[in-house]
């Protein structure tokens, strides 16, 4: 009987590797794009897109978008947002074709000024219309600048959020209370830049390094899709520290220049330990301890990963993503009252919406288990209010906060172009 050989052919199915991208927008956004480049984060396709030609072609990123040619000739949005967001629109299709192919974008801008908070909106409903998860990182004016351009930061930040997945704030005036005083405004831009940096290469490098206990893109997609308010934070101890894990996790939940919120209210939490090859397991279960102490999620809602890099020798890293940060100061029962007052034209109608439709809307996405899909299907009301602090929404409460006086404000913003 003759033998009979068989042969089999292994096929191999094609990886896909996460894309993730990076837009800035206005002249805050391509900054903070400059400053990731320079740090050297690899792995990602950088973007800028702004209404100022003269500010585009002083930057060194090769992907450039002049938004609204026609409406603005590319002499800036003039610190108008609706011009900012018309000159959007008018390239909406080029802003689909940046955005093609990406499974993750970080839109990066300055609120209070015209292309940073016009444009990052449209940016962020056209990616969430692709079906891309959206988070944005965006900074807030100093305290010393015009009262204008702080109400029109309010605004701006109160419309990104609508349409992004996770938003992270980075008060300016944080700078002032943890910064030296004499910190050079060059040093300070940088320190608000670092957040960014911190916030794409930490996730990135959790979706993108190979760990012993592996995050991946679905992983982080299931905590970043938790709509609303964002923290992320990397903390680092050594073995100097008696809980050199224990130590790290604090560290990254205490980020110092990010907006006031409250970490046990978050809706997911993304950790990734990494440390050398001493890392041990009470590194491992001191991390899950202050973790649980903070926030009480189910399992399925705090996903950890782990990864051993020998560059870091003796220390033990954690980066902590937290998201859907809502809680007492992000009732969606409150929109009219978060949502910042503004001059209305006559005949214009606040875009303000009743709470019952907004809880009503969420009741909808908890059955259905998400809240992609078509553009018409999506809810026009945000998910969350308008962003505060805990510390000021428990002072009204309380009637402890006094009327501010806010008359030194009225001294002109300076540095336009890095935070416009």
């Amino acid at each position: 009987m003759a033998e009979r050989t068989e042969t089999f052919e292994i096929l191999e199915s094609p990886i896909h590797a996460a894309k993730i991208k990076v837009v800035g927008v206005g002249g805050a956004g391509g900054n903070a794009v400059e400053h990731m480049i320079g740090r050297k984060v690899t792995g990602i396709e950088y973007y800028c897109a702004n209404t100022d030609s003269q500010a585009l072609g002083l930057l060194s990123v090769p992907n450039k978008l002049q938004l609204g040619s026609k409406l603005t000739r590319g002499l800036g949005a003039g610190a108008d947002p609706d011009v900012g967001r018309e000159a959007a629109l008018e390239d909406r299709e080029h802003i689909r074709e940046i955005l093609h192919g990406a499974d993750m974008v970080f839109i990066a801008a300055g609120m209070g000024g015209g292309t940073g908070t016009g444009a990052a909106p449209v940016i962020a409903e056209v990616a969430r219309e692709m079906g891309v998860l959206t988070v944005a990182v965006v900074n807030r004016p100093f305290p010393f600048e015009q009262r204008k351009r702080i109400s029109v930061a309010e605004k701006g930040v109160f419309d990104l959020a609508r349409h992004v997945d996770s938003l992270i704030i980075v008060p300016n005036a944080k700078l002032l209370e943890v910064l030296p005083p004499d910190t050079t405004i060059i040093k300070a831009f940088e320190a608000a830049n670092d957040v960014l940096h911190d916030a794409v290469k930490g996730i990135s490098d959790i979706i993108t390094k190979p760990g012993h206990i592996n995050v991946d893109f679905a992983d982080v997609k299931t905590v970043m899709s938790k709509r609303g308010m964002a923290m992320m934070g990397t903390g680092i101890a050594s073995r100097d520290d008696s809980n050199p894990g224990g130590a790290a996790a604090r560290a990254a939940i205490s980020s110092p220049l990010l907006e006031n919120i409250d970490i046990s209210s978050a809706g997911g939490i993304l950790v990734n330990v990494s440390g050398g090859e001493h890392l041990t397991l009470s590194d491992l279960t001191a991390v899950g301890e202050v973790t649980r102490e903070v926030c009480d999620l189910d399992d399925d809602m705090l996903i950890s990963g782990m990864v051993v890099d020998p560059e870091l020798g003796d220390k033990v890293q954690v980066t902590l993503v937290a998201t859907g940060l809502r809680g007492k100061a992000f009732q969606a029962d409150g929109l009219e009252e978060a949502e910042p007052e503004q001059p209305r034209r006559p005949g214009r109608q606040s875009s303000a919406r009743g709470g019952g439709g907004a809880r009503r809307d969420a009741g909808e996405r908890g059955k259905s288990g998400s809240h992609r899909g078509k553009s018409a299907e999506r809810p026009e009301e945000p998910a969350f209010a308008e962003p505060v602090s805990l510390d000021r929404a428990k002072a009204k409460k309380t009637g402890a906060e006094a009327p501010p006086n806010l008359d030194y404000l009225d001294i002109p913003a300076f540095l336009r172009y890095n935070v416009d």
